[in-house]
């Protein structure tokens, strides 16, 4: 079957990440003339060479850009009571324009660049994500078996989830929501994930990311804030120190106590926790692990609440790094009582199958015209081209070299 006879991956504009709109509605109000540049990578090695699907997502890519909004979906939008009406507005005439992307082949790589002003090009990550990989899993072939074996694999989680009812809810409950867009083994099998969790666990399962599926099933959009927001922030003219503390105010003033989980790593947790004083540790409901060791972190956590004397049972920690269902239920377990806790789970929910699913990123690289960076937790995480930054970075904030 040709590549303009398959279906298309994409069949609606709310198919992405809810922190797309909320991050997209924050810098469209205050900073609308940003401009910014994203670069696609592959941080594992694939089956074949990436660069043999690039007719197809030449396709996906013209027949993004032929999308818009409908009507119902702006209205969905529009009940949501953080989304403001004059950012619907900027949607409702919205559309992906083809001449800020730019792709081609490196030898055996796929190199995708998004380039031009960041209210147009932010948005491109989510869809080129899931784009690349439902095309590399068409690719594969071989989906009956794989999905054979899927199923099997998320009905033993549910088990598993089953198996101790006591131990999981009550005051504390297990709480986990879906993080698995970006990297699914495909559109269809993404949603039969999220019925049956619907279905078997609705005491435990709350939500998802997929703000599509949130609209179509009845479920909660979850997301708050990405990378890419506080990393614009080194480019918007604060004092580089001041970057983090001027984007959480940033957030404060635009969401006005909605979406209230803080991301911590962008320049690790210690200098995070640095800029994050009384102030914000009481305007923020919680915060948002992502890179190193869940644990340690958790603890740093509570210990800067109690520092602060805010007690840490009023504050909610997000895990959303590589999480499956038994690492989730052994941090629920060690931290049951301390502080409040909920489990995004992606790849492990959206994409376990027998084969080896890509670990593919999109990432802001510079804006308005200067490099930008995460210095994460897990050294492998940390994304820069620009060394001679990279290092500045590190020295400003007394990270340590890794």
């Amino acid at each position: 079957m040709s590549a303009r006879t398959q279906p298309p991956v994409v069949h609606s504009l709310l198919e992405t990440d809810l922190y797309k709109f909320t991050m997209w509605q924050a810098l469209l109000h205050s900073h609308p003339g940003a401009q910014a540049e994203y670069a696609f990578f592959c941080r594992n090695t694939p089956a074949f060479p990436l660069a043999e699907l690039l007719p197809a997502v030449e396709l996906e890519l013209e027949r993004l850009c032929d999308l818009r909004f409908s009507e119902a979906e702006l209205d969905y939008l529009r009940r949501l009571r953080f989304i403001k009406s004059d950012f619907v507005d900027f949607l409702s005439v919205f559309r992906f324009q083809r001449r800020f992307i730019e792709l081609r082949a490196e030898g055996e790589a796929l190199r995708i660049i998004a380039r031009g002003p960041l209210v147009h090009v932010t948005g491109f990550e989510i869809f080129i994500l899931y784009i690349v990989n439902e095309l590399y899993f068409r690719r594969l072939g071989g989906a009956d078996a794989a999905l054979a074996d899927a199923r099997a694999r998320l009905q033993a989680k549910i088990a598993l989830l089953q198996a101790h009812p006591e131990q999981l809810q009550g005051p504390d409950p297990f709480i986990f929501v879906d993080f698995g867009l970006r990297r699914r083994y495909s559109g269809a099998w993404h949603e039969e994930v999220i019925r049956t969790l619907q279905t078997a666990l609705p005491e435990h399962f709350k939500g998802t990311s997929n703000v599509h599926l949130a609209r179509r099933l009845g479920l909660t959009p979850i997301g708050t804030m990405a990378h890419e927001y506080l990393q614009a922030y080194q480019a918007f003219g604060f004092r580089l120190r001041d970057f983090q503390k001027a984007a959480l105010e940033g957030w404060v003033q635009e969401f006005r106590g909605d979406l209230g989980i803080a991301l911590t790593d962008v320049i690790g947790m210690d200098a995070f926790l640095a800029d994050f004083d009384l102030y914000f540790a009481k305007l923020f409901d919680g915060l948002r692990h992502d890179s190193g060791d869940p644990l340690a972190w958790a603890e740093k956590a509570i210990a800067h609440y109690q520092r602060l004397n805010i007690d840490p049972r009023s504050k909610r920690l997000v895990f959303s790094d590589a999480l499956d269902i038994p690492r989730a239920l052994a941090l629920h377990r060690a931290l049951r009582g301390r502080i409040q806790t909920s489990y995004g789970i992606g790849t492990n929910l959206t994409n376990d199958t027998p084969l080896q699913p890509l670990n593919i990123v999109m990432k802001i690289m510079s804006c308005n015209g200067q490099p930008v960076a995460k210095l994460s937790d897990a050294s492998s995480k940390t994304l820069c081209e620009d060394h001679t930054y990279l290092a500045y970075l590190r020295q400003v904030f007394k990270h340590p070299q890794a």
